[in-house]
C-alpha cells in the first residue's frame, strides 16, 4: 500500500514549500527592483551630504586627469584631508584643505568627454567659487623646456573641425556655413602641404577649424554664442605670474636631472584635444598656427564648463615631453612623475595665494 502522507506532514511540507515560494518570489523583485532602489538610496544618501558639505563652503574645486596625478596630491604635505568623501555619477568628490582654503579634489579620467562631464558635475552640486586644473601636457613651444610649468591665458578646442571634401579650396563655402554652423575664420590645415612628394595631392584635403558652441549661464538658453579661445579668469591669470619665481624640482633622483633647471612661467595659450599629440609636424603646425605652448587632452573642457557656468578658472600644466618633437621616443615616459610633482606643487602654491572667495568674481570681471 503506497504511503500516505499524515495530515500533519502534508501542513508542514505545505507551509516550508509557501515560505521557499515566498522567499523565492522576493528574491526575484528584489533582483529587478534592487538596482533602482539601490539608485535611489544611493542618491538620497549622497544629496544630504552634499547638502551638508554645502553649508560649510565655498570651496576651491581641484580638477585633476588622472591618478598619477592625483596622488602625488594627496600626498602632499600642505594637502589635509577631511574624513568626508561623496561618490556620484561614477565620480569621487574628496574634501580637504590647502593653506586656508577649502578644497575639492575630483578626478576626470582621460580626454575631453569626462573632463567636462567631471566639471560640470562639480559645478552643479556643489558650493564651488573657483576652479583650478592641473596636470601634465605636451610641449610644443620650442622656447620652453621639459619639466617647466606653464600657465596660459587661453584655451581652445581644437579638434572640432569641418572637414572639406576633395577637390575644394579655401574660397569654396563650407556645407552650412551660410547658416552659422560654420566658418572659415580660424583658418585650416592642408594635408597635403606635409606630403613627402610636395607635387602630389591629398585626397584628405583639408580641415577647418571651428569654435565651440556655447550656452552661458546668464544667457537664453536655446541661444548659442561661439568660443574657439577661452580665457582663463584674469584676477586668477594676474595671480599665477607670482608664481613665476617658484623653484621646481629638476631631478628624478640623484642620477637622473634635467638638462635646463624647470621654470614656471605664464604663456598666451594651450590646447585640448582627445588625441595623444606625438608627432613633430603637426606639433610645428600648430604651435605656428596658433601660438600654443601645452597640448594635452582635458583643459579646454575644463575651460569650457568653468566659462559657461561663470566660474573663476585656471589651469597649470607642467611639461612632461615635446609632443613628438624630440630625437628619440616619448619623454613622458622618462618625465612624467618629474612633471606630475612640479604642476601639483605649483597648483598648491598658487591655491595659497587665492583671496577670499567671491562668489560674483567671474561676472564681475567679463
Amino acid at each position: 500500500m503506497p504511503e500516505v502522507a499524515s495530515p500533519a506532514f502534508f501542513s508542514k511540507t505545505t507551509m516550508k514549500s509557501g515560505i521557499l515560494y515566498f522567499l523565492f518570489l522576493v528574491s526575484i523583485l528584489l533582483i529587478v527592483l534592487s538596482p533602482q532602489e539601490a539608485n535611489s538610496a544611493t542618491f538620497g544618501l549622497a544629496k544630504k551630504m552634499i547638502d551638508a558639505a554645502n553649508k560649510k563652503g565655498p570651496y576651491i574645486g581641484i580638477v585633476i586627469p588622472n591618478l598619477f596625478e592625483l596622488n602625488p596630491l594627496l600626498n602632499y604635505p600642505e594637502y589635509k584631508p577631511s574624513k568626508l568623501i561623496i561618490d556620484v555619477g561614477g565620480r569621487r568628490f574628496r574634501f580637504g584643505s590647502i593653506g586656508d582654503k577649502q578644497v575639492i579634489l575630483v578626478m576626470t579620467g582621460l580626454g575631453m568627454l569626462n573632463s567636462g562631464v567631471t566639471t560640470q558635475l562639480l559645478l552643479s552640486l556643489f558650493d564651488v567659487v573657483g576652479v583650478v586644473h592641473y596636470g601634465i601636457a605636451g610641449n610644443a613651444n620650442p622656447n620652453l623646456d621639459i619639466g617647466d610649468v606653464v600657465i596660459p591665458q587661453y584655451w581652445a578646442h581644437s579638434a572640432l573641425w569641418s572637414w572639406q571634401r576633395h577637390g575644394n579650396g579655401p574660397e569654396d563655402s563650407l556645407p552650412l556655413e551660410d547658416a552659422g554652423d560654420y566658418t572659415r575664420d580660424i583658418g585650416n590645415l592642408v594635408f597635403a602641404n606635409y606630403s613627402t612628394n610636395p607635387e602630389s595631392d591629398n585626397l584628405l584635403n583639408s580641415i577647418w577649424y571651428q569654435p565651440e558652441e556655447v550656452f552661458p549661464v546668464d544667457g537664453t538658453p536655446e541661444e548659442r554664442q561661439h568660443v574657439f579661445w577661452v580665457p582663463v579668469y584674469t584676477p586668477y591669470f594676474e595671480l599665477a605670474k607670482k608664481l613665476e619665481s617658484l623653484t621646481i624640482d629638476g631631478c628624478l633622483n640623484a642620477t637622473t636631472c634635467l638638462s635646463t633647471p624647470p621654470r614656471v612661467t605664464t604663456v598666451e595659450r594651450g590646447t585640448s584635444a582627445s588625441i595623444y599629440l606625438d608627432n613633430a609636424a603637426y606639433r610645428s603646425f600648430i604651435y605656428n598656427k596658433f601660438n600654443v605652448s601645452p597640448v594635452e587632452m582635458e583643459s579646454a573642457a575644463v575651460a569650457l564648463i568653468s566659462y559657461q557656468q561663470r566660474v573663476p578658472f585656471i589651469v597649470i600644466r607642467a611639461l612632461s615631453d615635446l609632443a613628438g618633437g624630440g630625437e628619440h621616443s616619448n619623454e613622458a615616459d622618462t618625465f612624467i612623475d618629474l612633471a606630475a610633482n612640479n604642476s601639483v606643487k605649483v597648483a598648491v602654491e598658487f591655491i595659497k595665494l587665492i583671496p577670499s572667495p567671491n562668489k560674483n568674481a567671474f561676472v564681475d570681471s567679463i
